[in-house]
Formats: structure tokens, sequence, C-alpha cells
């Protein structure tokens, strides 16, 4: 079964769509979703058009502060602290990678945890460890609706996770863990230097590969009848995109199997909308 990441986000949007145009009508507030992008990264500018796209066919206003790559950390948070005091924003997002010379964790930190839309302030992700979110990141959210909405247990399933990072490893473990309708599940996160990696993946009920080498999960890592979730993004050199998962030699061992692109990526988005909207009902309350 090939799990259809941009059919379920079309679908998650289009009950997005509709809670927005209800909560304008009731509240007569508008959310906003505030960006903010240092430099030309080209990738950075397209991850950001994508969101503005996303934000419009939804019906949430979407601001850009672009700000030159000399930008440095002083100034970089007073932009920050200026979007925390406006109450007619909502969410804030600071697109990542910055540039030299920014501390990425303080301007990470100064986002008022209610306007954190991406979940990475220490405050909410030290409530999603502790099961009661106030955002959860938007990634692992994407990976639980996709599991959920495909009817895919995670209770008593043996769930492994390669890749450490704070954007999808550890929170995605945090969050398999609890007890909620996608969670209740057993949780191996392994890494770079993780011993006989193979060994442990072959174990997994769930494999979910967040390393971002291009496809560095081959069939012989993956038990026969597991669902495979592929949370990688890589460019080839000939320019086709692919992911961390040998698609075409593991889709016939795997129960189901994420499509790169247009598998975990187009969620990722989505549940940011999502995030936004909650910190407009929060933020109005």
């Amino acid at each position: 079964m090939i799990l259809d990441g941009k059919k379920i986000a079309s679908d998650i949007r289009g009950e997005i769509r509709d809670e927005v145009a209800r909560y304008k009508l009731q509240s007569g507030i508008s959310p906003v979703l505030a960006a903010v992008i240092v430099g030309e990264d080209p990738a950075s500018k397209i991850y950001v058009a994508n969101k503005e796209k996303a934000c419009r066919e939804v019906g949430i206003e979407s601001r850009v502060l672009q700000l030159p790559a000399s930008t440095g950390t002083s100034d970089l948070v007073r932009v920050i602290e200026q979007l925390n005091d406006d109450v007619g924003v909502h969410g804030i997002l600071v697109q990542r990678p910055l540039p030299t010379g920014c501390e990425e964790s303080m301007i990470l930190d100064v986002i008022v945890p209610c306007k954190d839309v991406d979940a990475f302030h220490p405050e909410n992700v030290g409530l999603v460890s502790q099961g009661r979110p106030r955002f959860l990141p938007c990634t692992p959210y994407g990976i639980q609706e996709l599991l959920f909405r495909y009817g895919i247990e995670t209770a008593g399933q043996h769930v492994v996770i390669i890749g450490r990072s704070d954007i999808v490893g550890k929170p995605m473990g945090l969050m398999l863990l609890q007890k909620t309708k996608v969670g209740n599940a057993t949780i191996t996160i392994t890494h770079s230097h993780t011993k006989e990696l193979a060994l442990l993946t072959k174990q997994a009920d769930i494999l979910i590969a967040a390393i971002g080498i291009p496809k560095f999960v081959t069939a012989d890592m993956v038990k026969r009848g597991a669902v495979v979730i592929d949370v990688g993004i890589n460019r080839l050199p000939n320019g086709k995109i692919c992911g961390d998962v040998d698609f075409d030699n593991i889709e016939p061992i795997a129960s189901a199997i994420t499509p790169v692109p247009g598998g975990v990526g187009p969620l990722t988005v989505t549940m940011l909308l999502l995030n936004t909207l909650t910190a407009a009902k929060l933020n109005t309350k």
C-alpha cells in the first residue's frame, strides 16, 4: 500500500479551510502567520513561498519578513520581539538554516511559546514530552495523521526511528510513546553511531527514516510486512528527488510505504496551518 501523503494533506486542508471560515465568522479574527527569512538561500525561499500558497488555500493570512543575510542575532531578536508584541500576529516561524553568525537556539527561544507554531521552544518541547502539548511539531504531527487516517495500528508496535534530530527523531519518539490514539508504541531511536543498525531496523513493525542520506535504508534492513515512513528529501546529482529509503526495492516487501515526493512532505506544511489556527484561538483567549 502506498501511503499518499498528498491526498491526506488535501483532506486535512479542506477541514482546516472550513474551520478557519467558522472561526472568522464567530470571532471576526483572521489567523495570521508571520514567516521570517534571513538571507537569500534559494531552498528557504521556495519553502516560504509554498507556505504562503498553502496559507492562501485555507484562508490564513501570511506575512513574510525578508531580512538581509547581514542581519545579526540582536537585530533578528528585535524583529521577533516586535512580532511577539503584535496582537495581530498569531503564529511565528523563523526559516532555517540561518546565516552563520545567527545563534539559532537563542533565536528560537525568543519566540513567545503561544506563537511558536513550529513547536521548537523549550517550553513547547517539554509539554510534548509530558503528553499535554500546546502544539505538536509539524513533521511528526503529519506522520501521526498519516498513520491514523490509513488505520495503521501503533499500540504495542515496535517503532524504530533512524535519526535523532530535534525536528523529527526525538519528538516523533516522544509522541508515539504517549497514551494517545496514535501512540502506545515501543520506541527505539537509532542514529549514525548505532552499532549493528540493521539488526534493530529488521525488528521494526514501523520504520521511520529521517537521517538525510539518499537511499540509506536498503531492503535487507527491513522486515517483511513492515510499515516504512520515509521523511528524507534528497536531491541526486541528476537532479531527481529521492528519500532516505530505497523505495523500488523495499516496496515489494513492505506492507505500506510513503513515496518521495508526495509522502510526508505535503503534511508538514499542512500541520503548520493547523497549528496556526490553534495559535489564533489560543491568543484570542
